[in-house]
């Protein structure tokens, strides 16, 4: 890659390698008042508006659009197309200073787009070490915690909170206000307008066939963790019992265990919670 006179380079004398500090194409815009870290990469014709702020190793691919008041952290990167922090897609919204936060270490695919809040006391939040794939897109208000991969053409309604860990795969659609459960997972085409608990897999609309085992092994949950949930599972959404019922008989948990949390969520859901599609069968018979 040769770009012209605006790239900068320094040489490292004692190791003898060229580090590469800051390359800036000559037709990227940077606002006068944005805040770029000089160790950033910017790619042709990319745009750095007004109240943002770059951190330090961030690369920008070519045509990105960031806007509003975005905080990046360091290490992000965007690749071609991406329109991070624009104005929220809500018809009540009136063009207040708005902003949107986002944490270190993710990856936004080409044409990924993130919508600022619509008040300025509630910004749109991103967390660290996230993969967000092509198309995919997070509304206005949303709270996206660390770890989570979105696939290509998932979507965000406004104010929606995914915990950490979660995995929202292609063509997946949240409505807005719902919550996505840590190590959750939602198969390609689903659609929840409820709230997926955490470490379940969601199948259709508004459904669920059971726990993300895998999910649950490759983040170290032991043999005794899986078998809890597995239990807990049955008796939350399979006995066909009141769910208050249901919490009731599970007993007591031990504090910041993983059925702890799975019950914390189950209590704490306002919108209700998706429904297991083996309970649903047996109700309709």
């Amino acid at each position: 890659m040769k770009w012209p006179d605006r790239c900068i380079i320094r040489v490292n004398l004692e190791s003898a390698v060229l580090t590469l500090v800051a390359m800036i194409h000559p037709t990227a815009i940077i606002h006068p008042r944005a805040e770029v870290d000089p160790g950033a990469t910017l790619g042709p014709y990319t745009v750095i508006d007004e109240g943002v702020v770059v951190g330090p190793g961030c690369t920008f691919g070519p045509h990105c659009h960031i806007t509003g008041l975005t905080t990046i952290g360091a290490g992000n990167r965007f690749h071609a197309g991406c329109v991070i922090g624009d104005a929220p897609q809500d018809l009540k919204y009136r063009g207040e200073p708005t902003g949107l936060r986002i944490g270190e270490g993710n990856v936004f695919r080409e044409y990924m787009t993130v919508s600022r809040s619509n008040k300025p006391e509630e910004p749109t939040v991103i967390g660290s070490h996230g993969y967000f794939m092509a198309y995919s897109h997070v509304g206005h208000n949303s709270a996206v915690g660390d770890h989570v991969i979105m696939t290509n053409c998932s979507a965000l309604g406004g104010h929606v909170l995914v915990q950490d860990r979660a995995f929202i795969s292609t063509g997946c659609m949240v409505h807005q206000f719902v919550r996505v459960g840590t190590l959750s997972l939602m198969q390609g085409g689903s659609a929840i307008s409820k709230d997926l608990p955490p470490f379940t897999i969601a199948r259709g609309d508004n459904g669920m066939c059971g726990l993300n085992v895998v999910g649950l092994r490759r983040a170290g949950f032991t043999p005794e963790q899986r078998s809890d949930l597995k239990k807990l599972y049955r008796l939350l959404f399979r006995s066909g019992r009141l769910r208050s019922d249901a919490v009731r008989d599970a007993g007591p948990t031990e504090p910041g265990s993983p059925a702890a949390q799975l019950i914390e969520f189950v209590i704490s859901s306002k919108r209700g919670l998706c429904t297991d599609t083996g309970q649903r069968k047996t109700e309709g018979e």
